[in-house]
């Protein structure tokens, strides 16, 4: 259950980052209501984050955390943002991924 609360609290931060990129893009109240976004997106993440340190090595939860965030915000870069999605950064991108899932497969929880 633990690792599911921490794939989610890594989609929050996707979110959160997301969120950050749509208020840049707007302005007014469009971009207020995407500040919003972003700060009950980024209290859910944090909230989760800090329930599944409770049981999984900080070490270990705070990684997997930061590449799916990293992960999904590269992704969403590119198919919403329209950012490049070069060769080398997919490749990179997929080292990314590998590293947490090996991550997951030795922790000891």
């Amino acid at each position: 259950m633990n690792w599911i609360l921490l794939v989610i609290a890594g989609l929050f931060e996707v979110a959160f980052a997301s969120c950050l990129g749509k208020a840049k893009e707007t302005t007014g109240i469009i971009s207020t209501y995407w500040m919003i976004g972003f700060f009950v997106c980024l209290s859910v993440s944090m909230f989760l984050l800090y329930k599944v340190t409770q049981v999984l090595p900080i070490g270990t939860a705070y990684a997997v955390w930061t590449g799916i965030g990293a992960v999904g915000t590269v992704l969403v870069g590119i198919f919403v943002f329209k950012e490049p999605a070069s060769f080398w950064r997919l490749f990179f991108l997929m080292t990314l991924i590998a590293s947490i899932i090996g991550l997951k497969f030795v922790s000891a929880h």
